[in-house]
């Protein structure tokens, strides 16, 4: 557009004729004009779309991690021993009870399994209160822009969320009974001394730490794979 009010203004060099308020109304008309492949997106559709794919993201993400095994068979966020407690593994390990530490793995990922779902609602208020500033900063930003406006929305919410949910699974799927018989064999073996921890704090840290490895990897799919821009709304916004 610039490039083409540029000739009409040497051209009016050369026609005195052509008059000057014309030629400023013929220019206003011609700024009104979109140039093929210029559309852009409006504000309503740029916020619709991005809360579409958030929508679509965070489904995914508590439906992957809020089943069975959606922790413990993925690696990038299964539950491990603390680190804390990664002396008092090997000596277990060594001393016959090997089983025993597996299966307190396997509870801890069982309760962040079981947390997982309260995080849909709180998800969903986000979204709800989601300006177009957040919208255009998510859309312009880098491939986990949207996991980052969530962590800093949500991430206090939902640890206070977790942490009753969290308590009860592991009582009831017996990851407390299982580390409090893991320590009690852990200090008959000599020369060993079990360092304090949390526990609570621990699993429910780690749950959100899953939880927001899983949407990031969500998010970057819409933004980057066709196939997982599933409505022609994501495919408009996302495909630009």
């Amino acid at each position: 557009m610039i490039f083409f009010r540029a000739i009409m203004s040497f051209l009016l060099l050369f026609l005195p004729q052509v008059a000057s308020a014309q030629f400023d109304d013929f220019l206003k008309g011609m700024d009104k004009l979109a140039l093929p492949g210029t559309k852009t997106l409006g504000d309503d559709k740029i916020i619709s779309g991005l809360k579409e794919a958030l929508s679509v993201g965070t489904e995914n993400t508590v439906n992957l991690t809020g089943n069975t095994d959606g922790f413990l068979k993925n690696e990038a966020i299964k539950i491990l021993l603390p680190e804390k407690l990664q002396s008092m593994d090997k000596a277990l390990r060594f001393a016959g009870f090997g089983p025993q530490v597996d299966e307190f793995v396997v509870s801890m990922n069982r309760a962040a399994e079981q947390a997982a779902p309260l995080a849909k609602p709180i998800f969903k208020d986000a979204l709800t209160n989601m300006n177009f500033d957040d919208a255009k900063k998510i859309l312009h930003g880098g491939d986990t822009a949207a996991t980052d406006y969530f962590k800093n929305k949500t991430q206090n919410q939902l640890a206070t969320a977790f942490k009753p949910e969290v308590e009860k699974a592991m009582n009831q799927v017996g990851v407390t009974a299982q580390y409090k018989e893991l320590v009690g064999q852990y200090t008959t073996l000599p020369f060993v001394k079990v360092p304090a921890f949390d526990l609570d704090n621990y699993v429910v840290g780690k749950s959100l730490d899953g939880l927001f490895y899983t949407l990031a990897e969500e998010e970057k799919k819409i933004r980057t794979n066709p196939a997982a821009q599933v409505t022609d709304l994501l495919k408009e916004v996302f495909g630009k």
